[in-house]
This record gives structure tokens, C-alpha cells and sequence, in this order.
């Protein structure tokens, strides 16, 4: 059984999340506060495997190299996000009022180029393109137990910011109703920002969809 534990991290909060099965465990999207993500893990005698980025904007990256670093793990993007990792415009750190992000070293980096399967912690995750938001944005499904995280892509009552570089309004709408709403129903998504929702609530009551 996977287990999830939510940790908001830095000024804009988002959603570090540390997934574990037993002592094993995943981290996504190490935001910032990288010494309250090592101290959760170490309380908790976890030990982690990978991380996971759902897309390359600083909050979700601004803990990454110190964690990294930590443990030696391999991390899992898509390819198109390697701006976002290396050029602090991209990433928008440069527009933030904080420590410049530039990932200049990419060797622990496994690049994904498209839908496809990681097998981590004995699971198959299924790995969905969700572009709009950022160009390689992807969402993580457990199919087994049920969860998606979506990063920025669908939020409870609302979508990802389309005004950023590479951002597509059109794409981020298309890409939620083709990747993330043909997911079961029951579905649990985990987003990038605030609380879980399930696909059927988004479908049945997201004002950005005209499916209700």
C-alpha cells in the first residue's frame, strides 16, 4: 500500500510529496526547505529511491540539488523541462526575489521523452505529458492505488498558470481532458498547490470545463 504524506514547502507553498512503501520511499517536486524534507525522511527511517519532477519551475525544484546531493538519487523529468532546470528565466527564479536556480550538472537526470512507465517501489507508474503549463510537464499515475499527481497542471476547482514562458492555455486545457480526465473517476489527484480532489469532482465542477 503506498503512502502519501503532502509537504507544503516554501513561500508559495507548494506540494513536496513523499510517497513510501515500507521503508522505501519517492520524493516529488522537492520545492525548497530541503532540510525539512531530510528531516521527515529521517524520522521516519525512509529510505529514498528517486525523485520525481512534475515540471521545472522553482517551487517545485528549489530544494532539488541539496536533496539530491543528500542521497546520491536518480531523478526523473521530461526532456522538455531541461531549460527550465538550467536557466533561471525559464524556472522563473531569476523573476522571484530569491537564490538564482541553475542545474548546470545533469548526470542523474533520466530524461523522459514521452508517455510511458517507470518502475519504481515495485510499481509500474504510468508517466502522462500534461504540456501548457510548462512544455514538459507530466503527472504521475498509480494506478493500483488509485492517485494521480498532477503537478500544476489540474488543481481542486481550478488549472495551472498559463502566463509563464512556454505556457499555452489551449494545450493545458487539452491535455487535462486527454490525459488526466480519461483517468477512472475514483481517482485521487494530488496537486502541485492545496488540497487533493478526485477526477469525477473536476470533471462534475472545474469552472475551466464545460463537462458539467
Amino acid at each position: 500500500m503506498l503512502k502519501i504524506y503532502p509537504m507544503p514547502l516554501g513561500d508559495y507553498q507548494a506540494n513536496c510529496y513523499l510517497l513510501s512503501k515500507g521503508d522505501r520511499a519517492l520524493i516529488v517536486d522537492p520545492g525548497d526547505e530541503a532540510q525539512k524534507i531530510i528531516t521527515y525522511l529521517e524520522t521516519k527511517q525512509l529510505k529514498p529511491e528517486a525523485i520525481l519532477l512534475t515540471h521545472g519551475h522553482f517551487d517545485h525544484i528549489g530544494a532539488l540539488k541539496d536533496v539530491q546531493a543528500k542521497y546520491g538519487l536518480p531523478v526523473y523529468a521530461h526532456q522538455d523541462e531541461k531549460d527550465y532546470l538550467t536557466n533561471p528565466n525559464y524556472n522563473f527564479s531569476s523573476k522571484a526575489g530569491r537564490t538564482l536556480i541553475e542545474i548546470q550538472d545533469l548526470s542523474a537526470f533520466h530524461f523522459l521523452e514521452s508517455d510511458g512507465v517507470i518502475s519504481l517501489l515495485d510499481e509500474e507508474i504510468e508517466v502522462r505529458h500534461v504540456p501548457g503549463h510548462s512544455l514538459g510537464s507530466i503527472a504521475f499515475y498509480f494506478k493500483t492505488d488509485g492517485v494521480v499527481i498532477s503537478g500544476d497542471a489540474l488543481f481542486k476547482g481550478s488549472i495551472g498558470r498559463t502566463d509563464l514562458i512556454n505556457g499555452n492555455h489551449t494545450q493545458l486545457i487539452n491535455s487535462i481532458e486527454t490525459k488526466l480526465f480519461t483517468l477512472p473517476d475514483s481517482t485521487i489527484v494530488y496537486s502541485g498547490h492545496g488540497q487533493a480532489t478526485t477526477i469525477a469532482d473536476e470533471k462534475a465542477t472545474n469552472p475551466f470545463f464545460s463537462t458539467h
